[in-house]
């Protein structure tokens, strides 16, 4: 016989508190992703956006691990941050050798 896994309950609080204000992704969206069998910060990331946003995680990364914690019962050591992108916005590479030579100074 198969063991009924029990979903982690979602609040009406949860409605409404954002976890990542980049992608307005909720705090109740992270858990149904977590509900749905995500398991690592990149998996909530493709289900939800979390960590998608103009700040690549920068401001709800340790609340989207925090959740990760509490829903699966992982240590948080274990829990892996967002891998990490090149930047949102491209850039042109006279910028980047301008800035670079202005370091050098």
């Amino acid at each position: 016989m198969e063991e009924k896994k029990v979903a982690y309950p979602i609040t009406p609080a949860d409605e409404t508190l954002i976890i990542c204000r980049c992608e307005e992704v909720s705090r109740a969206e992270i858990i149904r992703a977590l509900n749905e069998g995500a398991r690592t910060t990149d998996e909530v990331k493709r289900r939800t956006r979390a960590g998608m946003g103009l700040c690549q995680s920068k401001t709800c990364r340790k609340l989207v691990q925090n959740i990760i914690a509490e829903v699966t019962k992982q240590p948080m050591a274990e829990i892996l941050p967002f891998t990490g992108r090149g930047p949102v916005r491209p850039e042109l590479l006279s910028v980047l050798a301008t800035l670079a030579e202005r370091k050098e100074d």
